[in-house]
Order: C-alpha cells, then sequence, then structure tokens
C-alpha cells in the first residue's frame, strides 16, 4: 500500500474532518475523489478489499480499510492493507470510523525517482547480502517472530492467564514448530521483500478446519494463546484471522478478555453481565463469542470495547490492579518484571506500553550494548541511556519507514548509506541519533500540551507482584525501581525531574523556538 501512495506522487495522506455519511477515498495519481461506501459499511476487511477492488476493477490498486470494529468505534480497532498486515496499535480504525471513512484505495503510475541510482542499487545489494548472512533474519524468515516465543517464556516475559505468571509449559504446543506442521503451507513477502515471513495457511484439523488463515506472529501467539490459556495452534490462527476480519488488535483483544475473564473467575463481573457466555481461560469458543461482541459493543464487548483501563474504571472493585495496561495501552507480549529496560521503555513510550518504541530484552540478556556492558535485564544499572539511546535509534529508523522485521539485519550505516543514496542527505552516526532525539523530545511536548504529566508513568499492581515461577520467580517491578529509572531517564535525555525537556536540550536540538507556538493557548 504504501508503495503505491509513493508511485502516486504522495508522501502521506491526511483527511480533515468527518463525511456525512459512509465513504471511500480513491486516489489514482492526481486524481483523488470520494466514493460512496454505503455498501461496504458493515463488511469485514477481508470483504471490503475485495468489493473496493471489484467496484474500481482494478486488481492493483492497493487497499486499506476498517472493519465492524472501527465502524463501532472500538478504541482498539486497527486498519487492515490489503488485507493480510496491519496497522493494530492505538486505535487508528477508530479514528477512520469516527470520520466515516471506510477505506482508501490507492493506484500510481508516476514511478519514484532517488538521487543517486546506480549508488542506491549498491547499497540496495549490499542489504539483500546482510539480510541473506543474518541467522536472526533467517530464523524470521522461516518462522517469522513466534520463533522468540522459548526465548520469552523461558526467561518469564510470556503473558500468562493475564499475566499472572510469565512462563508457561504449554509453551512447547504452542511454538513454531507446531504452527509449521499444523496450519501453514506456504510464506509470501511484502513488496520488494526479501525475508518473506509471512505466511499463508490453512486450519487441517478441528472446529475450525479448513479456515484458511495467516500466521500468528509473537504478539498474537502471547496475548491470545498465552494469556488466554489457548493453546491449540488451530484456536490461535482462528482467533487471529478473526481479529483481523473484523478489525481488531490482537494485543488489546488478549489484554481486554483475559481480563475479564480473570474478573468473572474472582466474582467481580456477575452472570448477567456475560449473559450466560461460559467465560473461561482456554474456552476457545467463548473467546470467539466475546471477540465478535467487541467489535459489534454487544453485551460484555460493549464494556471491553473502550479497553481495559476504561473497563476497570466501570467495573471498580479494585479490578484496575489487575487490568494490564501502562498509559492506557494494553501491554504487549513481554511483561517488565524481570526487565528494568522494557518497564522503563513503557513507561516513558510516546503511546503508552508499546514493544516497538524500545526493546532492550535483546541487549539486557546478551550484556553488552554498543557503548559497553550492560547490567542484566533486573538490576536497575544503565537502563536510562540504554533506553534513551535506543528509543533515539528506533526514532530516526523508523522516520525511514522501514520493517522492524529487517532491522536486525541490516546493519544502521546501511541504512544511512541507503538514506544518502536515496535522498542526497549523508548523516553521521551522530547526526541521524540526533533526528531520532529531536524526534522524541518534540513528541515529548506534544504530549506534555495535551495533558500528559509524569504521574501517568506508573504500571498496574499486577506488575508489582513477584512472579511466581520461571527463572525470573520474584522479580517484580516496583514503585521504587520506577522512580529510579526514571530518574536515570530524565537525566540521560536532558530533561527535568517532571520529565519536561529543558530549553538548554531544546536550544541543542535546533527547536527550541517551537516551545512557544506548540504551547499557544494552552
Amino acid at each position: 500500500f504504501i508503495q503505491e501512495v509513493k508511485y502516486a506522487g504522495y508522501d502521506a495522506i491526511v483527511v480533515i474532518g468527518k463525511a456525512y455519511s459512509p465513504v471511500y477515498l480513491v486516489i489514482s495519481d492526481d486524481r483523488v475523489e470520494f466514493r460512496d461506501a454505503a455498501h461496504l459499511w458493515g463488511l469485514d476487511t477481508y470483504e471490503t478489499c475485495s468489493s473496493v477492488k471489484a467496484g474500481l476493477g482494478d486488481a492493483m490498486s492497493r487497499v486499506c480499510c476498517i472493519g465492524p470494529a472501527g465502524e463501532n468505534l472500538v478504541k482498539f480497532a486497527l486498519v487492515d492493507f490489503e488485507p493480510h498486515r496491519q496497522a493494530g496499535r492505538g486505535g487508528l480504525g477508530a479514528v477512520f470510523g469516527s470520520k466515516n471513512l471506510k477505506a482508501v484505495a490507492v493506484r500510481g503510475d508516476k514511478g519514484i525517482e532517488v538521487a543517486y541510482p546506480e549508488s542506491f542499487n549498491e547499497v540496495v545489494s549490499q542489504a539483500h547480502k546482510e539480510l541473506a548472512d543474518s541467522g536472526d533474519t533467517q530464523e524470521f524468515a522461516k518462522y517469522s517472530s513466534v520463533s522468540l516465543l522459548p526465548f520469552s517464556n523461558e526467561l518469564g516475559f510470556l503473558p500468562v492467564r493475564n499475566f499472572q505468571d510469565g512462563s508457561t509449559p504449554q509453551a512447547e504446543s504452542m511454538n513454531a514448530a507446531a504452527h509449521e506442521s499444523r496450519v501453514w503451507m506456504r510464506h509470501w513477502a511484502c513488496a520488494g521483500c526479501p525475508i518473506h515471513c509471512g505466511k499463508m495457511g490453512m486450519i487441517k484439523r478441528g472446529p475450525y478446519a479448513g479456515a484458511i488463515c495467516d500466521n500468528v506472529e509473537y504478539e498474537s501467539v502471547g496475548l491470545i494463546g498465552g494469556n488466554l490459556a489457548v493453546s491449540s495452534v488451530e484456536a490461535m490462527a482462528f482467533i487471529n484471522q478473526t481479529c483481523d476480519k473484523l478489525g481488531l488488535d490482537t494485543i488489546s483483544t488478549g489484554g481486554v478478555i483475559g481480563f475479564a475473564i480473570e474478573a468473572y473467575e474472582r466474582g467481580l463481573i456477575d452472570e448477567a453481565s456475560i449473559g450466560g457466555l461460559p467465560l473461561s481461560f482456554g474456552d476457545h469458543k467463548s473467546i470467539l463469542e466475546l471477540i465478535h461482541q467487541i467489535a459489534h459493543r454487544e453485551g460484555l464487548g460493549d464494556l471491553l470495547a473502550d479497553g481495559v483501563v476504561k473497563a476497570a474504571e466501570r467495573l471498580g472493585n479494585g479490578t484496575s490492579s489487575f487490568a494490564c495496561a501502562i498509559q492506557g495501552l494494553e501491554t504487549p507480549a513481554w511483561g517488565p518484571r524481570g526487565s528494568a529496560g522494557m518497564g522503563l521503555a513503557y513507561i516513558t513510550g510516546d503511546r503508552g506500553g508499546c514493544h516497538q518504541r524500545g526493546f532492550p530484552i535483546g541487549y539486557e540478556t546478551s550484556g553488552s550494548w554498543p557503548k559497553g556492558e550492560m547490567a542484566d535485564g533486573w538490576r536497575l544499572d544503565g537502563k536510562g541511556e540504554l533506553v534513551s539511546w535506543e528509543q533515539n535509534l528506533l526514532a530516526a529508523l523508523y522516520s525511514l519507514t522501514i520493517c522492524e522485521f529487517g532491522r536486525s539485519g541490516i546493519s544502521y550505516d546501511t541504512y544511512r548509506s541507503m538514506l544518502a543514496a536515496a535522498t542526497g542527505l549523508s548523516l553521521s552516526e551522530e547526526e541521524f541519533l540526533l533526528v531520532g532525539e529531536r524526534i522524541w523530545n518534540l513528541i515529548r511536548l506534544f504530549n506534555l500540551r495535551e495533558g500528559w504529566t509524569q504521574d501517568q508513568a506508573g504500571v498496574p499492581q499486577r506488575f508489582k507482584e513477584a512472579l511466581p515461577s520461571g527463572v525470573m520467580k520474584g522479580h517484580a517491578f516496583s514503585d521504587e525501581d520506577i522512580a529510579a529509572l526514571l530518574e536515570q531517564y530524565n537525566a540521560a535525555r536532558g530533561w527535568d525531574d517532571s520529565g519536561r525537556p529543558t530549553s538548554r536540550t531544546l536550544g541543542r536540538l535546533g527547536v527550541d523556538e517551537l516551545m512557544e507556538p506548540l504551547f499557544e493557548g494552552k
């Protein structure tokens, strides 16, 4: 999809306001128009993508769209692409729905020019070689991110039964080999990608036999598998596909359902609220029914559709203690107990508990990072500098619109060379990191303007409780840990004790002149 946007001559698409009735946007080079989408409203993402392409008479148009969850403004609704990839986190699908925007279709024929074509082709060849030589990348090519499951389970990061634990003996039945032998049939790749980590499969046995489905990534295995005690790879694949079709983020969906099941088991949700649904961990049939209720805001699903924090506020009775979200966003499949760096990345993240804004676990477990040695996961030493550095690096890399799964295989020098060949902009390593640091400071200023305070940088009581088993048994993420880590982090960033960028830091980054207009009227 994004390549087609570029081929049409655009770097971004901004949709302002709200249509009076459902519409979809069609872009074909310089021609841009909104079309009636009444016939698309209510369709799932797969049906919508097929219908839009059929209506345009162009199978080569690229489509992104929402499902019923986005139409019903579920706070963790996603936007689906083509429809095998998803922009899952943060509720972008609800933003589409709030605008009555069902889909965007793009077709471009303008091509793309780069500053130095010959150099660009050379550096792309170098990137391909690095990917081919990377063991991590080849593992991802074969097994996708599910290959991370044994590592996560062994070290106690895996969510189990609403994060009550960090590992499970069922992990072996959930691993990549099980998915490969029982569901996957072939590989597929995004445009121009040599990794081909996507998998297309068909469920071969059980109640969902015959269903065609995409592979389940690690985060989804963690949240709709371990977190819900669903160990059947067939059930996981079908739940994952159902979420994709309805337009639901699997991480948040698994988070809110895990919360609901625990609340029900504790007697904090009454029988009337669940409408006779046999709600329990491991019951994939009742979980699927609840997923449909969430997408359509029916029954208990309406309570959960606004996210786990709001659900806990409405339920009360101390349920917020096990509502596993950080800064309002449901926690991904890397529990912060046992990783001070991961916990710090969550509480300082621009959108809350997100594993893609910083992932220091790899440096913690290896014992080193580019600046030297690194303390073990549960020790606090040096984590403020590590997390701020990695956040800067990732912000700079993501501004190039690179894929997360190629990052470990391609060197940062190669990425900078690619940028120079494509745009003519040559940056040193220090200048490249400054781009990321500038991004993080501007993000923090924006969030401060919108009312964020450092008091929100905390974790639910669940993560302050010691892990009950595994190699991380006894580890927790305490208030004292949080205070010490924030002190380190703010110092590393050149921010004051409240987490606000100082004038000196903003001046060094060349953005101090933005402070006054950004906060004007606030």
